[in-house]
């Protein structure tokens, strides 16, 4: 499959829609099952690797992906296409939230299913077997756990998985055991950043069991405000309680959050009105913009979005920024390989000029 459909970012978590959008980018549950009768992916052969992925490739046939399915074999180069061209694919693909880090730089036979709507996908052999995730925008936790189960369901009929009548399902990571389950939630908090209020945040997840994360998941850093806030522990727990614990914190922090951007805006309006018009005359008229300098401004542009201080921004259009400026996507769009980060950087700017023009 060629990943040109892609150019143009439509998927479910960049709608900036649903229950309290202005803070909640996007709600994901994710499921770790492991197949039984094989070892778990980290020590399992090429061999082994290889069948499981031939297994979900025939399952992935008859899920329910969407409107479109797709099945992206991201297997390492000698078997199927050039070393660059496999490792831009698989980088544009977590670009897109649509795999993890893990899988991304992993080794070995792998792959992932998704729906064309971006909505629901299976990663193939990262730390477990199948990693199952669901995306809903906005604060829809149920939703995206009603997702996942449609497709575990599916799944379960297609290929038997390991289960232990004790611990529930099996998984490579003693933390995942039992329902297997991860709920997260993807918060917008520039106020609480620009405040360094983050802090307070870090240790209320911590009291509470949960744990925040950047803007990729685990074990990356927070880019243009965004934290991914989620459990961290499944054993003993139900996929119910889970979230329910996750959906009695969160309004903490969404609180916090308006709270402090109620405040800044009453105390220090010119100030922040500055940031904000700044930010966006910055994105309409640089030539060299980084990648981490784009996050920023563009998150400074919807802060002003959401609190009314700007208008005539279009939402939507701003958040399929916040994918579009990052390496792989500009390459896609360049045709190209912008090998240098002057070329890179250079990309970015004129595609946030056109993006945002007044």
């Amino acid at each position: 499959m060629e990943l040109t459909d892609f150019l143009t970012p439509g998927g479910e978590w960049l709608r900036g829609d649903g229950r309290d959008a202005d803070v909640v980018m996007s709600s994901r549950v994710r499921l770790a099952r492991n197949l039984a009768g094989f070892p778990f992916a980290t020590r399992a052969s090429d061999e082994q690797r290889s069948e499981i992925l031939g297994k979900m490739r025939t399952a992935s046939e008859t899920l329910p992906l969407g409107p479109r399915r797709y099945f992206v074999d991201l297997t390492p180069p000698g078997s199927r296409r050039e070393s660059k061209e496999l490792e831009l694919d698989r980088t544009l693909l977590h670009e897109r939230h649509l795999i993890s880090t893990e899988l991304e730089k992993g080794k070995g036979p792998r792959g992932v299913a998704f729906g064309s709507d971006e909505r629901v996908s299976v990663m193939v052999n990262e730390e477990d077997h199948l990693r199952i995730q669901a995306i809903r925008s906005g604060f829809a936790l149920d939703e995206a756990l009603a997702d996942a189960r449609a497709l575990d369901v599916a799944l379960e009929g297609a290929v038997r998985y390991a289960v232990s009548p004790t611990y529930g399902y099996l998984t490579a990571c003693p933390t995942n055991v039992g329902t297997g389950l991860r709920a997260s939630v993807m918060l917008h908090l520039p106020a609480l950043v620009h405040a360094q209020e983050m802090n307070r945040v870090f240790q209320a997840a911590s009291r509470t069991g949960l744990a925040v994360r950047g803007f990729y998941g685990e074990g990356t850093k927070a880019m243009g405000d965004f934290y991914q806030i989620s459990n961290q522990v499944t054993l003993g727990q139900s996929e119910e309680e889970i979230l329910r614990k996750l959906s009695r914190m969160l309004p903490t922090f969404l609180e916090y959050e308006r709270k402090v951007r109620e405040h800044l805006v009453a105390t220090y309006r010119v100030k922040v009105e500055d940031k904000v018009f700044r930010a966006l005359a910055v994105l309409r008229a640089a030539r060299t913009v980084s990648t981490d300098e784009a996050m920023e401004l563009l998150s400074a542009v919807r802060l002003g979005v959401v609190t009314g201080l700007l208008t005539g921004v279009d939402l939507a259009r701003l958040h399929e920024l916040f994918v579009l400026v990052h390496p792989a996507h500009l390459r896609r769009q360049a045709g190209r390989a912008l090998d240098t980060a002057v070329e890179r950087d250079t990309a970015r700017a004129t595609l946030l000029r056109q993006r945002l023009s007044a």
